[in-house]
């Protein structure tokens, strides 16, 4: 007989869950304006054309305002080259400072 198979789902209801390329960035150590320029020339070097940058925060140690500035700028570029960004493993104090700056929501942070 005709029509939908009953062990088929509904076309109206399957789901499609397409994930992109990433690229994961491992950061340690404290990220401060000492160590900004090697993590802003890795950013900048990247290809990110729909794809999903992870930085992995997990191995920081401390982040002051220059390091979060430096978050900020891929996160800018992300939007323009249709791409996504996550945190990953945000140390405590990396967290707290996302808090206080209200720069938390700008972020998909994992753990």
């Amino acid at each position: 007989m005709g029509g939908l198979d009953d062990h088929e789902p509904h076309p109206e209801h399957q789901h499609r869950h397409v994930q992109r390329p990433r690229t994961v960035l491992v950061i340690t150590g404290s990220l401060d304006m000492d160590t900004v320029p090697d993590v802003t020339a890795a950013t900048d070097a990247l290809t990110l054309n729909e794809r999903t940058l992870i930085l992995d925060l997990s191995a920081v140690t401390f982040m002051d305002s220059s390091g979060l500035n430096t978050l900020l700028t891929p996160r800018n570029r992300i939007e323009a080259d249709h791409a996504a960004l996550e945190l990953r493993g945000a140390p405590d104090q990396v967290v707290r400072l996302l808090d206080i700056t209200g720069a938390r929501d700008l972020f998909t942070l994992t753990p």
